[in-house]
């Protein structure tokens, strides 16, 4: 098995990114800080290599890291 490229965590924010949910959002919904959902998405960012959200998505589907 494929070991993940993202963590747990990490990944769980960008599934919830998908269903459209902001930031603040996603910060209720885990109990975190909106300012930890957006490291946890600079981090994501900067493993895939990628400039924005919409491309980390993009490659996270490619990668089959999540699906729609």
């Amino acid at each position: 098995m494929n070991k993940s490229i993202l963590t747990k965590r990490e990944k769980e924010v960008f599934i919830l990114l998908i269903q459209n949910m902001t930031t603040k959002e996603i910060a209720d919904k885990l109990y975190i800080s909106e300012k930890t959902v957006r490291n946890h998405i600079s981090n994501a960012m900067q493993k895939l290599g990628v400039k924005g959200r919409a491309q980390a998505v993009v490659e996270l589907i490619r990668l089959k890291e999540i699906s729609l």
